[in-house]
């Protein structure tokens, strides 16, 4: 084996700095659970194992400082800064003479690992340590890292890889190419082959899919969290072995994932393993996270738009719709269409307590997982395209720092990137260059915009896309502006049984239902909460109604919230009498709607983020495809 170059570099954390509305959502999540949680929770607590304290010493404490060390570095944030070193410093600290580190032995409330030896936990550190060395430049790390992963070499064939470590080997992957990169060691190429055999073969899974249904009992392998880290292994096995079937195995797995699972959201189901397309099965909060993790993998390897196409999506629609508004709580389960969010039995694989907002709700991995998934979207926003340039992957506003240019004739780049995206369509890049250079920018076109505009100083530019980026390449001045329009049209998606879900740019959007907060269980800061309806929700859209766009003077601090979206779509609709209550859920959206005698009214749509209680799935009225459509 060796190392192949990746289509893109990703840039070290604090290289790109949010701004606008997402350092404001950055800002919420710090001011909420993330920048809070050790005080309030105590699997994260002083007495955690990887403080050297006597409780939780497996996943969650590793989970929780993979959120907070890019979130504080991101912030400026010097208390949460102190709070992630103490962690970081402990792990460094903690090594010892043979090159292991960590707690000595395993305290967790999972009784299905092998408490007598498990990889997996350190491979979440090992991630944390990668970051810190970035940021930070400590000297300490390449050192520390070496040292242990000789240890692994020396035990990885007699303790081999197994349960949770042997689906997510890929996670210790990225580290020991990290690792190469930098000190070109061959005995960790070495090392990365053992690993990467060890691994499960989600190369075959996704190439050649066979879960076509729901599934309803336990498989390493349709766990929802395992599948949405699993999709980027073969893009990691493509740095070591160049073989193209790994690039065919993540398209087709991703296109097998949306066909027998796929939601409206941009993501698959699993409400603990793959669940099918209804739009009422849930979907956790740990596997979003993940697999926007593994989309800027993706993206890092192979450098196609479709991956930063499935990561805005996500991360726009998927990732804020789980979490409360002002962040102090969140889901275990979302659903596309919730109508009610209480303690009640679903067709589910999880508990009763599972689409709750609280603290904890049904199982505490989200409770410490779920908090990389802003900071690291916000520092692979922006790429190195290895030739010089730079690459966007995606368009929130954003500062970035980096060296561009090629050696001898290079320059430090600064680039303001503004203009409220995705809730807006017209992206301002204003850049800062301490000498000119001439070098790429490589601009993301999404899938879903047809009629991409540039502008370079107000002259109009041609845009060939390749792969779903467009490279501009020319000499680049101090000043220089960009100004891409991507135009958003509205879309309606044709969803199982003539369903619909509407689309435009990036954004879905969904029907929101009034909220009633009914408090469940009172703490000092972070409560339990169930949810009920106070408006009326079982609306279908006509399948030939026209959407206007209406767009607020201002993007709020939280734009994610129904009450203050900054974009809207009034549409037509009528009330589905039939449309019934199934297991606690709305039913599946009728496929012949019976609005006998209701009135056609008008209805605002909100990003689907922004309404916890929603329905974004809905009977389409009046489908070209309606049995005896044409006697009327």
């Amino acid at each position: 084996m060796s190392t192949r170059k990746t289509a893109f570099e990703s840039l070290p954390l604090g290289a790109i700095k949010p701004s606008g509305w997402l350092r404001d959502q950055l800002r919420i999540q710090a001011d909420g659970l993330t920048g809070n949680l050790e005080e309030h929770w105590a699997d994260v607590g002083p007495e955690n194992g990887w403080l050297g304290g006597k409780g939780e010493s497996w996943e969650r404490g590793p989970y929780y400082v993979d959120g907070v060390l890019p979130l504080a570095y991101l912030l400026e944030d010097e208390r949460l800064l102190a709070k992630a070193k103490r962690w970081v410093e402990w792990s460094l600290a903690s090594q010892r003479e043979d090159g292991s580190f960590g707690p000595e032995r395993i305290e967790t409330v999972n009784t299905e690992i092998n408490k007598d030896f498990d990889w997996w936990h350190y491979m979440i550190m090992l991630k944390v340590i990668t970051q810190y060395a970035e940021a930070s430049g400590d000297e300490r790390v390449i050192p520390f890292l070496t040292k242990y992963f000789r240890y692994v070499r020396r035990l990885i064939e007699n303790k081999p890889l197994q349960g949770w470590a042997e689906a997510r080997g890929a996670e210790m992957l990225l580290t020991i190419q990290w690792l190469h990169r930098r000190t070109k060691e061959e005995f960790l190429l070495e090392l990365a082959e053992i690993v990467a055999e060890q691994t499960t073969n989600w190369t075959d899974i996704f190439h050649d899919f066979p879960f076509w249904r729901k599934v309803d009992q336990w498989d390493w392998k349709t766990h929802v969290v395992n599948v949405a880290m699993g999709i980027k292994a073969p893009g990691v096995r493509y740095e070591l072995t160049s073989d193209p079937r790994e690039q065919a195995a993540v398209h087709r797995g991703i296109d097998s994932l949306m066909t027998y699972h796929g939601q409206a959201h941009g993501m698959f189901s699993g409400d603990e393993w793959l669940s099918g397309t209804d739009p009422s099965q849930g979907l956790e909060l740990c596997a979003v996270v993940e697999y926007m993790f593994s989309m800027e993998q993706l993206t890092r390897v192979f450098g196609e738009g479709r991956f930063g196409d499935i990561l805005e999506k996500v991360t726009f629609n998927a990732l804020p719709a789980t979490v409360s508004k002002d962040w102090t709580s969140h889901q275990y389960d979302q659903q596309v269409n919730q109508i009610l969010c209480n303690v009640a039995p679903r067709n589910w694989c999880n508990n009763a307590e599972a689409n709750l907002f609280g603290l904890e709700p049904n199982f505490g991995c989200c409770t410490s997982n779920m908090h990389q998934g802003w900071p690291k979207f916000v520092s692979h926003m922006w790429m190195q395209d290895g030739s010089g340039g730079l690459a966007a992957v995606s368009y929130a506003p954003c500062f970035v720092t980096a060296q561009v240019g090629v050696s001898g004739a290079s320059a430090e780049a600064r680039i303001e990137v503004s203009g409220g995206y995705p809730f807006r369509e017209t992206i301002e890049m204003r850049l800062e260059l301490s000498r000119s250079v001439e070098c790429g920018i490589s601009l993301r076109i999404p899938q879903w915009c047809r009629e991409p505009t540039l502008s370079v100083n107000g002259e109009p530019m041609a845009l060939h896309s390749l792969n779903g980026y467009a490279k501009v390449q020319r000499e680049w001045n101090d000043g220089d502006r960009l100004t891409l329009h991507l135009p958003m049209t509205v879309k309606t998606i044709s969803r199982n049984l003539l369903a619909a879900s509407v689309e435009r740019g990036p954004l879905i959007y969904a029907l929101p239902v009034e909220e009633n907060w009914q408090l469940l269980k009172q703490r000092d800061k972070f409560h339990d909460w169930e949810v009920y309806p106070g408006s009326a929700w079982k609306y279908g859209l006509l399948a030939d109604s026209e959407y206007v766009v209406i767009l607020s003077d201002r993007i709020a601090y939280q734009p994610f919230d129904a009450s203050n979206s900054p974009v809207r779509l009034k549409a037509k609709g009528q009330l589905v009498r039939e449309w019934k209550m199934e297991d606690n859920n709305a039913g599946t959206p009728p496929m012949h709607p019976n609005t006998e005698g209701q009135p056609i009214v008008d209805l605002e749509l909100v990003p689907y983020g922004g309404a916890k209680l929603r329905i974004a799935e809905f009977p389409s009225i009046g489908h070209k495809l309606e049995a005896g459509r044409h006697l009327k």
